[in-house]
């Protein structure tokens, strides 16, 4: 599973969320989980002309994005880890998105929000759409967290059944993923 810090914002708090939720899953026992810090990655919003639909294994990425396209490429699952700005998600998970298309298909993913009132649900309305474009499955589950400068501390949210919804939402991933493993394994998925 790669987990994926969607914001790069200075002072972002995407960081924390995706170290507690990597713990939840390495806890879970179902998932290798990588954590991908799209901070860490060279995102350039200028994009090729080709589609990386159609140019596969010879879409000119920039070298500094090997390691995201490495770790999306070898997930079977994936939790996105974005904030909420201006009632949608960053430009940088954005960026990560559309610099790859077959990385994405056929793999389920779960989504982990913050922000203010909405708890980042806004967001991941916005990144359910664009995933299913690239043929992502969404589990239904999923955590937002409404006010997060209130609801944490060192490092972990306050309320103690937050683990347990975290681990309703990665038992659907470890079974989407492993279902959909099987399926492309057995089937190329038809473009």
């Amino acid at each position: 599973m790669a987990v994926v810090v969607g914001s790069v914002r200075e002072g972002r708090f995407g960081p924390v969320v995706a170290s507690w939720v990597a713990e939840q899953a390495r806890e879970h026992d179902g998932f290798e989980v990588e954590v991908v810090d799209l901070a860490d990655v060279e995102l350039p919003v200028e994009l090729p002309a080709d589609s990386p639909k159609f140019a596969g294994d010879s879409y000119p990425r920039p070298a500094g994005m090997a390691p995201l396209t490495d770790a999306l490429e070898s997930a079977d699952a994936f939790v996105l880890v974005t904030p909420e700005y201006n009632h949608s998600y960053p430009a940088s998970l954005k960026a990560a998105i559309d610099w790859h298309f077959t990385q994405w298909t056929a793999k389920p993913v779960a989504f982990v929000s913050y922000g203010g009132a909405s708890g980042g649900r806004h967001a991941v309305l916005h990144l359910e759409n664009v995933l299913t474009e690239l043929h992502a499955l969404s589990v239904r589950d999923r955590l937002a967290f409404p006010n997060y400068w209130a609801e944490w501390q060192d490092g972990r949210p306050l309320d103690p059944g937050t683990a347990g919804y975290a681990k309703t939402m990665l038992d659907q991933l470890h079974w989407w993923a492993g279902a959909l493993r099987s399926a492309r394994e057995a089937v190329p998925f038809p473009a």
